[in-house]
């Protein structure tokens, strides 16, 4: 049904529920995942040094690219420069793309105001369907002793025995990677730092 999900994402910590949103997806329907960050240009651009923000995209793609690696998703990732929403509309013309996951909302303030405008535009204009994920920085799994009790739980859950914590819980983003050694061998969880959500990805 879906081939080719797109996710725009800027590296913020709100971009994490949507690109959580876009691998499950993509793992779904075994599709790939095409991660796009986009340097401002325009009347959306940046006052911050233009170096530093190409780079902060690099690193927001690899992001995604590390994650779906991990979890066996296809993957591709793309840097552009140019006004986003136009940008955005581009790339899912020329990848062809199936289906956008996106957020509605920045971080604090402007962030909000902006991203929210690359949003609303990109759902007007764009012929292909566009999941809107509401992003939002209250992390309610604030310590790494709740998040390894909801991954032990999540692991239980799956069928997994005799667990033991490999190393200790850490968090990127809005999510926190929880590895276990069990009895079918290591797994990473990743929990939602918002909303407690955890999967299962194998580790080799």
């Amino acid at each position: 049904m879906y081939q080719n999900v797109l996710v725009p994402t800027d590296g913020s910590d709100g971009t994490r529920r949507a690109i959580t949103h876009a691998l499950t997806i993509a793992d779904r329907f075994d599709a790939t995942v095409h991660a796009l960050s986009v340097v401002p240009e325009g009347p959306l651009g940046t006052l911050e040094d233009r170096a530093d923000v190409t780079a902060g995209a690099r690193r927001a793609v690899e992001r995604v690219e590390t994650e779906a690696v991990r979890d066996g998703v296809s993957v591709t990732t793309a840097v552009e420069s140019g006004v986003p929403h136009e940008e955005i509309l581009d790339y899912i013309e020329e990848a062809g793309i199936d289906m956008v996951v996106m957020g509605t909302q920045g971080r604090t303030g402007l962030d909000r105001v902006l991203v929210g405008s690359v949003a609303e535009r990109v759902v007007r204009l764009s012929d292909v369907p566009v999941v809107s994920v509401r992003l939002t920085d209250e992390i309610e799994i604030e310590a790494p002793e709740a998040a390894e009790r909801i991954a032990r739980t999540k692991a239980t859950d799956e069928g997994y025995a005799e667990l033991s914590l490999l190393e200790q819980p850490y968090r990127t983003s809005g999510t926190w990677t929880v590895t276990l050694e069990t009895d079918r061998g290591p797994v990473a969880i990743d929990v939602d730092a918002v909303t407690g959500t955890a999967r299962i990805a194998e580790t080799e």
